[in-house]
């Protein structure tokens, strides 16, 4: 067991997409990593699948997941699971970020198209 302090600041910036590891392999989580993501409004989502089921926890904001092409709604405290080698996108709603913690095992792998799986550098 260890206690870390949160990150300051993102670890990890996309367009539209900010990421801060909480625990990951590389900070002594072996197992499960854990990140938060904040969604800007506006941004067009990318659409991927993962090689291991991801849970979201969806602690600020609103948006929508788009999951296997259905859309669901997403707001503050809902719970999102998305099964293994399903195709899904996060977005926020217009009214401000979408802010979430992610679990994810180690393990998995991010697919995006048919380019090869790759570990995410915020769950590294």
């Amino acid at each position: 067991m260890y206690i870390r302090p949160r990150p300051d600041s993102p670890t990890h910036e996309l367009p539209g997409a900010s990421f801060t590891s909480l625990a990951t392999p590389t900070t002594g989580s072996f197992d499960t990593a854990v990140w938060e993501v904040q969604l800007t409004p506006g941004h067009a989502p990318t659409t991927h699948a993962l090689t291991r089921q991801e849970v979201f926890i969806i602690t600020a904001g609103q948006g929508l997941a788009t999951i296997a092409g259905d859309v669901h709604p997403l707001t503050s405290g809902d719970v999102l699971v998305v099964p293994a080698h399903t195709a899904f996108s996060l977005q926020a709603g217009p009214g401000g970020e979408l802010v979430a913690l992610c679990c994810f095992p180690t393990d998995g792998k991010g697919m995006i198209g048919d380019a090869e799986p790759f570990t995410p550098p915020w769950a590294q």
